[in-house]
């Protein structure tokens, strides 16, 4: 062993296995818990316009339901904002603690709101006060999880631990499909509008108690210790987050932008694409995308593994070349209208979408210092997703009506995919390497390899 070798060694924090999976389960655990939410208020936001803003029209009942949806969305900057610096200053595993216990019981309040025809206006306003506390603790959920994953994952194997975190987040998705769908199924179409619908959003209860359970039992991340440990205690104020730091900031906003383009494209928009502008009947879609999640699930730990060998870099600029070459070929595909054509265009989708997906959660938060790596990753990441995300399906929807080309989804993702090259060259390649401001990180199992090929 060389000189240079064993002081890494020496400077190394080592992480005990078992504590690993503890803090990639917890943090997974919220991701899915935002997504179950993201999910079955997506497949019932008829329901929820019928049940809290009854009108003639079924069209401003729906939109009036989407419109408190995308409420959410406008205060996640807001919850970015506060989450993150809170994270930096009292410790990741507190601030994720507070974000999953506000997110579930949100979501259960959901579910106990009377209806507008029990207590009229408050009946509304108990669901926008509902969605906004959801969107302000998703603020802080996102950026905390991947921070806390990545402080405590080995420098060699940071990507396939952080693809859990999106594991999370395609299981929470199915999950409410599946549920809402089956409840609808089993009961009469008038037994889902009065209670059925309740569900699901009851269920978060329980999911966000067993979460809270998890996060309290974890100790703090490695990197967050050694910086409360050291003598210079370093600005985590907003002026060095923002200004010091606003080239980090615009990077992580390009990144994230091809990233929740391409979730929220194809995870919201594609079921109403498939129905509303392809014509394909409403179970038939369901399943497909249901099947391509799956499928996405299966092999985005490979992914995030891939990209511990290969570098995240090469991964993420061969999947934005793949957007931009394979995106309308994709959307060609599922307008053609046969079984065969569409699962392959999906298959497509899904390539594409897993890959950035199973590489970003190792990516985003080694872009930033210590000091600063939930604020400056809290804050960026809920401005990109506010800014581009949650509005992806209403441009896309736009612009359809505005030119009649239903190539549009394929159009926004290649341009998407394009501008995020830009971002994805300039940051440094942090595969197996220590992320800024952060000592070494390694497993026990990794050191008593190294000790063992010593002695050999």
């Amino acid at each position: 062993m060389d000189i240079e070798a064993a002081a890494d060694e020496t400077e190394a924090h080592i992480v005990d296995e078992s504590e690993v999976k503890r803090a990639v389960t917890a943090a997974a655990m919220g991701n899915a818990l935002e997504w179950f939410d993201f999910s079955i208020y997506s497949y019932t936001a008829a329901t929820i316009g019928h049940v809290f803003f009854p009108s003639h029209s079924n069209t401003a009942s729906l939109l009036a339901s989407f419109g408190v949806f995308a409420l959410a969305f406008v205060v996640r900057p807001l919850g970015g904002f506060f989450f993150g610096p809170l994270g930096d200053k009292v410790g990741r595993n507190k601030v994720l603690a507070l974000t999953i216990i506000l997110m579930s019981v949100a979501t259960f309040c959901i579910g106990i709101i009377p209806s507008y025809a029990s207590i009229g206006i408050w009946a509304p306003i108990g669901l926008i006060l509902a969605r906004l506390v959801q969107g302000f603790s998703t603020g802080g959920e996102y950026g905390g999880a991947a921070t806390f994953i990545c402080e405590f994952s080995p420098d060699n194997r940071r990507g396939f631990l952080g693809s859990w975190l999106e594991f999370g987040t395609l299981g929470g998705y199915i999950l409410g499909a599946v549920l809402v769908t089956g409840i609808s199924v089993v009961l009469t179409s008038e037994q889902f509008l009065t209670w059925g619908w309740r569900i699901p959003f009851l269920i978060a209860g329980p999911l966000g108690l067993f979460g809270l359970y998890l996060r309290l039992k974890l100790k703090e991340s490695p990197a967050f210790e050694q910086m409360k440990e050291d003598v210079e205690q370093k600005d985590s104020s907003f002026r060095e987050i923002l200004i010091v730091n606003l080239r980090l900031q615009a990077l992580c906003i390009g990144l994230v932008l091809i990233l929740n383009i391409a979730y929220y494209t194809v995870l919201s928009y594609l079921p109403s694409y498939l129905t509303e502008v392809l014509h394909i009947d409403a179970s038939r879609s369901l399943v497909f995308l249901v099947l391509t999640m799956l499928a996405m699930m299966c092999v985005i730990n490979m992914v995030g593994k891939l990209s511990d060998h290969v570098g995240r870099k090469r991964v993420l600029v061969g999947t934005c070349i793949g957007f931009i070459i394979l995106s309308y070929p994709a959307f060609w595909l599922l307008s053609q209208h046969s079984i065969a054509t569409t699962v392959i265009g999906l298959a497509i989708l899904g390539m594409l979408v897993v890959a950035l997906a199973g590489v970003m959660p190792a990516t985003l938060p080694a872009i930033f210092p210590t000091h600063i790596r939930y604020g400056g990753f809290a804050i960026s990441y809920n401005i990109s997703t506010a800014l581009f995300g949650g509005t992806a399906p209403l441009v896309i929807t736009w612009l359809i009506a505005l030119t009649g080309d239903n190539f549009v989804p394929a159009y926004y993702l290649m341009l998407a995919a394009a501008i995020a090259i830009v971002p994805i060259l300039i940051i440094p390649e942090t595969a197996g390497k220590p992320m800024p401001g952060s000592m070494v990180v390694r497993s026990k199992s990794q050191m008593n390899s190294s000790d063992s090929k010593a002695r050999d």
